[in-house]
């Protein structure tokens, strides 16, 4: 069974090495691609010194569009891991998020992250993404529902694709998957990224993203309807 790990990143040269550092020590990962999203620092160059495979982008695609471009080159894995680059030390969790899946319990499995200690944001992003999985996809009670951390088999990749541009991909990954009758299962982890703080950043940040999730969920909404 192939096991494929795909990190999009842009300008993740601070923790990209420290991430896949952590990696290493996951059992049943068979290789690393990270697609550079049009990076301006030194992600390329760290990916490759840590022993991943680079896609390059020369134009930032977003999240969607570089999962997108990554798994064009990947090829037909049996299971894909997907992950973010600012994960650090944290992404030795990847074992337990990729056990659902190789076991045959589930068709994708979706990463929870412990409670931030400090200050984050109000969820309003958050409830709403939960909201159009419930009435979108089925009763699914998402607690994570924004979370990049999945493992997905061939058949969850398939029904799946095309990612959803933009911060919208999370949402319509599960919502699709849940139309198709796959199973979906959460599972808790230690894992920990750059979350955004109640700061003019991220109100923009979350902004930016409620606007993304309402897209994806009316891009959903017209899906059904045809």
């Amino acid at each position: 069974m192939r096991t494929v790990a795909l990190i999009p990143a842009h300008n993740e040269a601070e923790r990209l090495a420290a991430t896949l550092d952590a990696l290493r020590s996951v059992r049943g990962i068979d290789g690393v691609i990270v697609v550079d999203d049009a990076s301006t620092d030194d992600t390329a160059e760290i990916a490759r010194r840590n022993g991943a495979a680079v896609v390059h982008l020369e134009c930032n695609l977003g999240k969607g569009g570089a999962l997108e471009a990554g798994v064009a080159e990947i090829g037909d894995p049996d299971v894909l891991l997907l992950l973010d680059g600012d994960l650090g030390d944290t992404a030795s969790e990847a074992g337990a998020l990729l056990a659902p899946v190789l076991d045959d319990v589930a068709d994708m499995s979706i990463a929870r992250f412990p409670r931030p200690a400090g200050k984050a944001g109000f969820g309003l992003v958050k409830g709403l993404a939960r909201w159009g999985i419930r009435g979108l996809g089925g009763p699914f009670d998402a607690q994570a529902p924004l979370s990049g951390q999945r493992a997905l088999n061939r058949a969850a990749l398939q029904v799946c694709r095309p990612f959803e541009s933009g911060y919208g991909v999370e949402v319509v990954l599960t919502v699709r998957a849940l139309r198709a009758g796959l199973r979906i299962v959460e599972v808790e982890t230690m894992m920990a990224h750059a979350a955004t703080g109640r700061d003019l950043a991220g109100f923009a940040h979350r902004g930016q993203q409620f606007t993304h999730v309402v897209g994806a969920l009316l891009r959903l909404a017209r899906e059904r309807a045809r």
